[in-house]
């Protein structure tokens, strides 16, 4: 095989494993035990989140089984952050995820680059990171998530930018 072949079926394969890793953004991954995204209507209360360099303000939430809430979360670091709602098992099965993020060059520590976001990775499969569960931001931003919590399990809020979970950049969410 000739080295221009090689270089294709390399980039090929990589962006097939990108397409595979990138693939789940989208759907909260299928685990309905976490909760579903809430309807506006329904919100009993809306907990004020802060993202610092690597933690959040509050450290631990606590909600009520049946409740939807508002967190309205702010990127108060200097980094890029994420808001995940998730099982400890979801939130390290999404780090690879991210990973592919940085590897392809859609995060880049302090920003995102919007473009890389929604390159088309094949089969119709991109970077975005638009699950109903989690919130990526640049410092500075403020976005909000509705989130039914419909059952107690054992839930924790995360920051899976390669790192930050590691560095104890995660919450735990008790559900009463």
């Amino acid at each position: 095989m000739n080295q221009r072949n090689l270089l294709a079926s390399l980039v090929a394969l990589t962006l097939s494993t990108s397409a595979f890793a990138a693939g789940e953004h989208g759907g909260h991954h299928g685990d309905d035990s976490i909760g579903e995204p809430g309807k506006a209507e329904d919100v009993s209360r809306t907990i004020d989140v802060s993202m610092l360099d690597n933690y959040y303000e509050p450290e631990s939430i606590s909600v009520k089984a049946g409740e939807t809430v508002r967190f309205r979360v702010k990127n108060d670091g200097a980094l890029v952050h994420e808001f995940n709602i998730g099982t400890a098992d979801m939130h390290e099965a999404h780090q690879a995820e991210m990973q592919m993020m940085v590897e392809h060059g859609v995060i880049k520590g302090d920003r995102i680059d919007q473009e890389m976001m929604n390159m088309d990775m094949g089969d119709g499969h991109s970077m975005k990171h638009d699950d109903p569960n989690s919130v990526l931001m640049e410092p500075g931003e403020t976005k909000e998530i509705i989130w039914t919590f419909t059952e107690a399990t054992d839930l924790e809020f995360a920051c899976n930018v390669p790192g930050h979970y590691q560095a104890g950049m995660y919450g735990d969410i008790d559900i009463e």
